[in-house]
């Protein structure tokens, strides 16, 4: 569907938005770009395989963005996702094992993945608490989970309301809903509950990089660590052993 044809904004963290924007997931320029940037942080902290067969969750993983990031690195990966056009992309952008799942009940049986990523999604849910569960619920002992977000925060809302989702790159306007943001101490407890202790930092785009990209002079951006976690920050624990 083309730009012109797309229809009206939708309400705000309508899932159908996505069926809506499903050409847009591989644009290196269009609407889901800075979702490609945050996909290259991520894999950047995800741990080598310890194991022979060991396996990546990948919850919701959207059109397969972390596939390329993770081939060659020895992990069976596996993604879910509730749209049914980014599981089709997915597939057809080299995740071969991809699941269609609501993230509040993942169609995963307990303690079977390695690491589990869950990557810009905590900020959609209805229940962070029941979220966090199942990602813990499938993540074995001694795995680790790693998760980037949106702080609630009023910085964050003016940052990704009010300035992402009006420039090149950032959002698209409406994706999110400002009153599902993550609570950064909830976040942590939630995790702990599940004998996670989790890690956060700050995360931002490179200032430079950001200005070459907008001038055409590079094809992505690179996150870097920010000394804050009030707008995006990366969260990384180990589950306990019993």
């Amino acid at each position: 569907m083309s730009q012109r044809e797309r229809p009206g904004p939708r309400p705000r963290n309508d899932p159908t938005q996505y069926e809506d924007l499903a050409d847009q997931w591989w644009e290196p320029r269009g609407a889901f770009a800075m979702l490609h940037w945050l996909a290259a942080a991520r894999a950047a902290i995800i741990p080598p395989p310890t194991r022979p067969g060991a396996v990546l969750v990948d919850v919701g993983c959207g059109g397969g963005l972390l596939a390329p990031r993770l081939s060659g690195a020895g992990y069976a990966h596996v993604g879910v996702d509730l749209s049914p056009s980014a599981v089709g992309i997915a597939r057809r952008h080299g995740l071969r094992h991809v699941l269609r799942g609501d993230v509040h009940a993942l169609p995963l049986s307990a303690e079977t993945a390695d690491v589990v990523a869950a990557g810009e999604i905590l900020e959609h849910v209805a229940d962070l608490s029941l979220v966090v569960g199942e990602c813990c619920r499938v993540l074995r002992p001694g795995g680790t989970l790693i998760i980037d977000t949106i702080a609630d925060t009023r910085l964050a809302r003016a940052v990704a309301i009010g300035i992402a989702e009006r420039v090149p790159g950032g959002a698209p306007r409406h994706l999110h809903d400002p009153a599902l943001f993550v609570d950064r101490k909830a976040l942590a407890t939630a995790c702990a509950r599940h004998g996670v202790r989790l890690r956060l930092r700050g995360l931002r785009p490179h200032a430079g990089d950001a200005a070459r990209w907008l001038a055409g002079l590079r094809p992505d951006v690179r996150m870097v660590p920010a000394r804050s976690t009030s707008v995006l920050f990366q969260g990384i624990g180990v589950k306990e052993r019993a």
